[in-house]
């Protein structure tokens, strides 16, 4: 409901208004794309063994149907059922069907010019309790009506963006299970980190107590944080990526509200230190 909402569309049992709909005007569903040695650039081993992973620099995609995939907002599952045979070995210059979407470009992640860059000297996950995120005053106007404030949803797995009370944009999201539940509550934006470091401690994912047997795990689009972490004024919690995109949508994260990448640097683009986010 939520998402039909932010895209302008009648609700479920609501007949649609055709009336002056220019059908001409509807793009393709699915369109041509020719792989790019760029595309390919993000490519690389990567291990299962988190203590293995943590020695690496970077976390690469496995190959590079996962890489096209998420450029596109979709699965490599879902991107060998439109090009059968086809995904196997990638390289550049082959032409494959793709959804007409706008294409999730990693390389650009690092210029995301949100409203409060964190300058991060640890992992993401352990920027501390603050009651008031530096800077929220001027972030967030008195009685600017169109201020902007984030709603979570937990019973129908979406994220709302608004400005006063319309509806700009919404996400599918992952929330937490029950052992580790998000916080409900209203929170607020601490800033944005772009390609965050993960402190992964296996103790504190599965029942939310930090021990000193950790892992730190480095950047990339294949970290369990994604690329982007929006940090709330709750230690541990924060708005952030992913590394299994197919997993969006319904419950199983460890406390915090995840998104995909593609979707995950949109919403940085739009808050900044001091919005409201409400989890209910």
């Amino acid at each position: 409901m939520l998402l039909r909402q932010s895209r302008g569309e009648p609700a479920p049992g609501e007949k649609p208004d055709l009336n002056g709909l220019d059908l001409a005007s509807v793009g393709a569903v699915f369109v041509l794309y020719k792989v790019t040695d760029v595309d390919l650039q993000p490519v690389g081993p990567l291990p299962v063994d988190v203590a293995a992973q943590a020695k690496l620099k970077f976390l690469p995609y496995r190959d590079a149907a996962e890489a096209i995939a998420e450029k596109f907002h979709c699965d490599p599952k879902f991107l060998e059922q439109l090009n059968p045979g086809k995904t196997k070995a990638i390289k550049p210059g082959d032409e494959l069907q793709v959804p007409n979407v706008e294409p999730f470009d990693l390389g650009q992640v690092k210029d995301i010019k949100p409203g409060s860059d964190l300058a991060l000297g640890k992992a993401a996950n352990e920027v501390g309790d603050q009651e008031e995120p530096a800077g929220a005053a001027a972030d967030q106007p008195a009685g600017a009506g169109s201020a902007v404030k984030v709603r979570v949803d937990t019973k129908i797995s979406a994220l709302g963006v608004y400005e006063g009370d319309k509806l700009i944009a919404a996400y599918p999201v992952t929330i937490g299970a029950a052992q580790t539940a998000s916080p409900i509550g209203d929170w607020k934006v601490r800033g944005v980190a772009k390609l965050p470091t993960f402190r992964y401690d296996e103790a504190m994912l599965k029942r939310g107590e930090r021990s000193s047997k950790f892992h730190m795990l480095p950047p990339g689009p294949n970290s369990p944080v994604g690329v982007i972490w929006i940090a709330l004024n709750k230690k541990g919690i924060g708005l952030h990526g992913t590394a299994t995109p197919e997993s969006i949508g319904g419950t199983g994260s460890h406390g915090c509200v995840r998104l995909s990448n593609w979707d995950i640097v949109r919403l940085a683009a739009k808050v900044k230190g001091g919005v409201p986010v409400s989890i209910h």
